[in-house]
């Protein structure tokens, strides 16, 4: 099976934005799914701010970061003259299409484990005299754990093939955007690529069954978790 130099440059870029949409968007999946296991005034708004990634086309997706975070949008030139940070077109901007592609699939596992939590446990909690701060780190934490961990195993494996915002907002800049998912796509659409795309393929595939199984086995631990077994 062939696999061209720029599979494994590839493959490195997808890894690391892997890395750091998951690093990144755990913390704030976490803090959505606390929020919308409350009602309140805007959490229908909320709510369909963070599934729309789900059905909406990834292109659309990624057109309207353009329009957000690109160099001339309000949030991407505020962000480039208060911080010189620039998404567009750069490998930082394939970390934030990942993360907002990958936060429905990060905040639902986190929101079920917080809603499946038992409701007396917390009260107990709160009549000892514990904090807020108290009950989430030595009660909600621990029975909560793994359905971060799986939300955060979710996140990772739909940066690995994220494709269709990213390619919209970033490009497919060899060594710079050029993911595993944009090379493949690269190499078919030239004439005898087919031989370099089924390698590439071929460490999608690994990548995606190790992202998956992970999933299943934290997803297993977690329910066991939950109902105290």
């Amino acid at each position: 099976m062939m696999f061209p130099p720029e599979a494994w440059d590839a493959l490195r870029l997808t890894l690391w934005v892997a890395c750091w949409a998951t690093a990144l968007g755990v913390p704030v999946a976490l803090g959505l799914a606390l929020a919308l296991v409350r009602r309140f005034p805007g959490w229908f708004m909320l709510n369909l701010l963070v599934h729309l990634p789900l059905v909406l086309p990834p292109v659309a997706t990624g057109w309207l970061l353009l329009i957000w975070f690109g160099r001339k949008g309000p949030l991407g030139s505020t962000l480039e003259a208060a911080l010189g940070l620039i998404l567009a077109f750069n490998w930082k901007g394939a970390v934030l299409a990942s993360i907002v592609m990958g936060m429905p699939l990060m905040v639902r596992p986190i929101r079920a484990s917080l809603e499946a939590l038992p409701r007396e446990v917390l009260l107990s909690a709160a009549s000892l005299g514990a904090g807020p701060w108290m009950v989430f780190a030595k009660v909600i934490w621990p029975l909560i754990r793994p359905g971060v961990l799986v939300g955060g195993v979710m996140g990772f494996a739909k940066a690995l093939g994220e494709f269709g915002a990213t390619i919209t907002f970033v490009a497919a800049i060899p060594g710079q955007t050029r993911t595993l998912a944009s090379a493949i796509q690269g190499q078919l659409s030239v004439p005898g690529g087919e031989a370099a795309a089924a390698g590439m393929v071929a460490l999608s595939v690994g990548l995606a069954v190790a992202a998956l199984v992970g999933a299943e086995v934290l997803g297993a631990r977690a329910a066991r978790r939950v109902a105290g077994r």
